[in-house]
C-alpha cells in the first residue's frame, strides 16, 4: 500500500458490482486504486442476492441506454475474464389482466422502438405459457432479447481483473471517517487510514450516509427490500420451456431456476441500510400472487432471501462528481438494474474520473449524461 506521501489515485468504497466494475476499469487504465469493503467478502449484500437478468427494455430510459451499452462487454469480455459465457438467453413475458390493459398499452408505446418485443393476445399467450391459470391474463408483451446473467462470474471477473492490474482490496474495513484535505481525502477504517486523491461512493444502501460523512449533497437515496424464494415446479413440468414471467405492474415475477421456480412479489419496501432478511408477510403475499396467476400449488418454501435495491426519486442511477466537495464521485442508486447496466456505467464513470470523454458507444445508445448527474432535477430534493 502506498505510504502517506504517495496516496492512491482513487479509493472506491463498496466492493459490490458497482464498485468492483469501476475499480477494474480504473486499474486497467493505469490508476492506483484501493477497493474498500465493510464486509468480510465483496458482494455480500445486494450483488450476492441478485437474480439478475439482462433486459434492455427494463427500467427508466437512462438504464435502458446503459444496458444496451453493456451488451458488447457481456458478449465479449476481456480474455480470461470468465470461464463460461456471462449471458444465457431466456424469453421474457409481461402479462396483463383485463384491468391492467392500460398499463400494457403504455408499456408497448414506451418500447415501440424495441425490435425484440411483440404483443400477443390471450390465445397465443396460453399456447406459449400454459402454466398460467386459465382466465388470469388477457394479453402480454413477449420479448426475445432477454438473457440471464451469471452474476457470480461477472463480479468475480471484475475483481480478478482489478487485482491483475495492481488493485488493492481491503475487506472488514467500514469507513468511520472521511475528510478532505488540501491534496487528498483521508479515509479512516479499522484496518488503518487511507489517503486518496478521489473517492468513489459505491456503497449501495449506505451511499447517502457516506455522502453525508463526506459533506456532499443529499441524493434522497431510499433502500428498498425485495424478497424472493424458491419453490418446487409442478410435478412433471419441464421448466426449461418457461420464460421469465413478470406482471406488467410488477406485482410478481417467476423465473425457472435449475428445475425449480424462483418467485418474488417484486416488493419495494423501504428499509434502513442493513443486512436485510426476508419478511414473513412478503413470503405469504408472494405465494398468494403466484398461486392466483399460475397453476402452481406451493407446498413448501425453499431458500427465502431478501436484498436491498436502492433508488432515488426518478429511479435512475446517480453518477457524477459532487457539486459540494472536490474529488467525491457518486456511483449510487442503481436500484434493481445494477447488474445489467454495470459494464456501461463503469466505463462511463471511469472516463469521468480519468478526465476523459464519455465513450462513444455509450452516447450512441442515447444516454444523456445530465439524466444521471447528482444535481439533476429528477431527484426532487
Amino acid at each position: 500500500m502506498p505510504n502517506a506521501e504517495h496516496p492512491f489515485d482513487v479509493a472506491v468504497i463498496g466492493a459490490g458490482i458497482a464498485g468492483a466494475s469501476v475499480a477494474a476499469e480504473l486499474a486497467t487504465a493505469g490508476a492506483k486504486v484501493v477497493l474498500i469493503e465493510q464486509e468480510s467478502q465483496p458482494g455480500y449484500h445486494t450483488t450476492g442476492r441478485s437474480a439478475a437478468v439482462y433486459s434492455p427494455i427494463y427500467g427508466p430510459q437512462p438504464i435502458r441506454a446503459l444496458t444496451r451499452a453493456s451488451l458488447l462487454f457481456f458478449e465479449n469480455p476481456p480474455a480470461g475474464f470468465a470461464e463460461r459465457p456471462l449471458l444465457s438467453p431466456i424469453d421474457a413475458v409481461f402479462v396483463a389482466r383485463a384491468d391492467q390493459l392500460d398499463q400494457l398499452d403504455a408499456m408497448e408505446q414506451e418500447l415501440s422502438d424495441a425490435s425484440t418485443v411483440s404483443r400477443i393476445d390471450q390465445d397465443a399467450l396460453y399456447e406459449r405459457l400454459p402454466l398460467l391459470r386459465e382466465g388470469y391474463a388477457v394479453a402480454a408483451l413477449w420479448d426475445t432479447g432477454t438473457s440471464e446473467i451469471d452474476v457470480a462470474a461477472l463480479h468475480q471477473g471484475y475483481l480478478r481483473m482489478f487485482k491483475e492490474h495492481g488493485g488493492t482490496v481491503m475487506t472488514r474495513a467500514p469507513v468511520t471517517g472521511l475528510t478532505h484535505g488540501a491534496e487528498a481525502w483521508q479515509i479512516a477504517t479499522p484496518q488503518g487510514d487511507i489517503r486518496a486523491r478521489k473517492v468513489v461512493n459505491a456503497a449501495g444502501a449506505w451511499a447517502d450516509a457516506l455522502g453525508h460523512m463526506a459533506g456532499a449533497e443529499r441524493i434522497g437515496l431510499t433502500p428498498k427490500r425485495r424478497t424472493a424464494l424458491m419453490v418446487a415446479a409442478p410435478a412433471g413440468y419441464d421448466t426449461r420451456s418457461l420464460p421469465l414471467t413478470i406482471d406488467v405492474a410488477e406485482e410478481f415475477y417467476l423465473k425457472p431456476d435449475a428445475g425449480k421456480l424462483l418467485i418474488s412479489p417484486a416488493n419495494e419496501d423501504p428499509e434502513p441500510p442493513c443486512d436485510v432478511q426476508p419478511d414473513e408477510m412478503d413470503i405469504a403475499i408472494c405465494v398468494d400472487r403466484i398461486e392466483r396467476a399460475f397453476d402452481v400449488s406451493v407446498k413448501r418454501v425453499e431458500s427465502p432471501w431478501a436484498g436491498l435495491r436502492s433508488f432515488v426519486a426518478d429511479k435512475s442511477p446517480v453518477a457524477g462528481f459532487s457539486r459540494k466537495v472536490d474529488g467525491f464521485y457518486w456511483l449510487a442508486g442503481q436500484g434493481g438494474y445494477g447488474i445489467q447496466s454495470a459494464p456501461g456505467l463503469a466505463q462511463y464513470a471511469a472516463a469521468e474520473l480519468m478526465g476523459k470523454p464519455v465513450p462513444e458507444h455509450i452516447l450512441a445508445e442515447r444516454l444523456d449524461p445530465q439524466t444521471i448527474q447528482p444535481d439533476r432535477e429528477g431527484l426532487g430534493l
